[in-house]
């Protein structure tokens, strides 16, 4: 399908609101379904069965930022759409997303943009997906009025009276509990906020808030100018609105999306030994088994709780007599921390950054209601240790350091490793670049702390495996390191 630049439908362009009406005095006790009927009145919804909306947004790089909490990173999405279809129901948003800025800079004029493709509809059927439609103030209001359970209660926010409508959609959570949403009522009867929770592999009960305000005509429906979605309490999706239409004529044609990909099947574990007591195991994560005398460290714990487990059962079978004691993870994005929760149930102390010390305490000790992971069933309190700037764990027959990397725009909260006897490195995210694409500058920073510490290496394990897998010699990291200074120089 060709992208429109303007909708051949003459379009209404969003006229701020001044809202004066005075809030007239209403009874304590309310019925749910009247506050809903006012605000769909109030909303202007009555006749609304879709709409599409125009403007410039912005996403942040939750779970992958340099800071893993507050401060994500975004890139710009211009020649934004979004359209939905609440009788499908259907969503598809289009546009054309800029390369995140870096810290302390800015966007390249010659930085080149990838097309941002989004999609909602029965062929993605999980709630985190199918919220993006309930979670609008048009499509609450929609949920409300088909729900057989929607309650009302009222509640302040900021000193803000407002009355607050609760439902459930028909999805169940992964635990078999309902999830919910709630939706908040201002005193004009327009929606400012809609809050639900979502299972989530790290925070557990996730909380999901939305906000809408400056509130616009459109064809006669109330259309908020900014939209702001937080995830886990950080903003995370900022839609700017400047036009909307209401029941486009074009709405099938703006909802077709090309079928969400499938994912592709895990690569099977396997294990190879580097060194005498010492075992890569392989597949789609790669991480490191090391053997000490009374006891078995692993180095990542994997991408999800699947191949923690896998990670686990081969540790418990290459090293049947001995516990696995500590597991590092080398750094706090989602994709390497979420296999931590194989590992959390069984005591199992987490070594990681000082700076990540907190946010995995606390992530891995939030409720879990929604979840049907171990760490839900078990209900185990997270043991972790924080690395300032080293660590070593040593006995009589093996020794392991860990050494925070300084300066790194990739995570101010990453670890590298070293077995010193063995002359093996590991590392994660530090890896060659895609065909076509510069040399990260992660590399040049990984050469300059491996200088600081005079770490001496021959095999570079990498955790994102190679393309052919392979182990990494030093010759390939020095060559990677000097394409980055000549990408520098020109």
């Amino acid at each position: 399908m060709s992208r429109r630049s303007t909708s051949p439908v003459v379009v209404v362009s969003l006229m701020l609101l001044v809202l004066t009406a005075a809030y007239s005095a209403r009874p304590q006790a309310q019925d749910a379904k009247a506050v809903v009927a006012e605000a769909v009145r109030a909303m202007g919804m009555s006749s609304l069965s879709s709409i599409s909306y125009q403007g410039t947004a912005a996403v942040g790089n939750f779970g992958q930022s340099r800071g893993i909490t507050f401060g994500l990173a975004s890139s710009t999405i211009r020649d934004y759409i979004r359209t939905i279809d609440f009788a499908k129901p259907a969503m598809h948003a289009t546009g054309q997303q800029y390369p995140m800025v870096p810290r302390g800079g800015k966007l390249s004029p010659t930085a080149i943009a990838a097309a941002y493709d989004e999609a909602v509809s029965s062929a993605t059927p999980t709630w985190d997906r199918q919220l993006e439609i309930w979670t609008t103030p048009w499509g609450f209001l929609k949920g409300a009025l088909a729900a057989p359970d929607t309650k009302l209660t009222t509640q302040k926010l900021d000193g803000v009276p407002y009355r607050v409508l609760s439902w459930s959609p028909p999805l169940k959570a992964p635990s078999g509990r309902p999830y919910r949403v709630n939706g908040y009522v201002n005193q004009q009867g327009v929606i400012d906020k809609v809050e639900t929770w979502v299972d989530h592999p790290v925070f557990g009960d996730m909380h999901v808030e939305v906000f809408f305000t400056q509130y616009a005509d459109a064809e006669g429906v109330k259309v908020p100018v900014k939209i702001a979605r937080r995830l886990g309490g950080m903003e995370t999706f900022v839609e700017s609105l400047v036009r909307a239409q209401i029941n486009p004529s074009d709405a099938a044609e703006l909802l077709q999306a090309p079928p969400p990909p499938s994912p592709p099947a895990p690569r099977p574990l396997t294990s190879e030994r580097l060194s005498d007591g010492v075992y890569r195991l392989t597949g789609d994560y790669v991480s490191l088994l090391v053997e000490f005398k009374d006891y078995v460290v692993v180095l990542e714990a994997g991408e999800n709780e699947a191949r923690g487990l896998a990670v686990l059962a081969e540790a418990k079978r290459l090293f049947p007599s001995k516990r696995v004691k500590y597991v590092v993870n080398t750094h706090p994005h989602f994709d390497h921390v979420a296999g931590l929760v194989a590992f959390i149930p069984e005591g199992i102390t987490v070594i990681t950054d000082d700076n990540n010390k907190f946010f995995v305490e606390a992530s891995f000790s939030e409720p879990r209601t929604l979840l049907d992971d171990l760490l839900a069933r078990k209900k185990k309190t997270p043991k972790v240790e924080g690395v300032i700037d080293d660590f070593v764990l040593k006995d009589t027959t093996r020794e392991l350091r860990l050494h925070h990397v300084d300066d790194l725009e990739h995570s101010e909260g990453m670890l590298i490793a070293y077995l010193p006897a063995e002359r093996i490195l590991f590392t994660a995210d530090f890896d060659p670049p895609l065909e076509g694409h510069p040399v990260d500058a992660s590399i040049p920073t990984l050469l300059k702390t491996l200088d600081r510490l005079k770490i001496d290496f021959d095999r570079h394990v990498t955790v994102h495996p190679l393309t052919p897998d392979h182990l990494m010699t030093r010759d390939e990291l020095l060559a990677l390191g000097r394409a980055a200074e000549r990408t520098g120089q020109e």
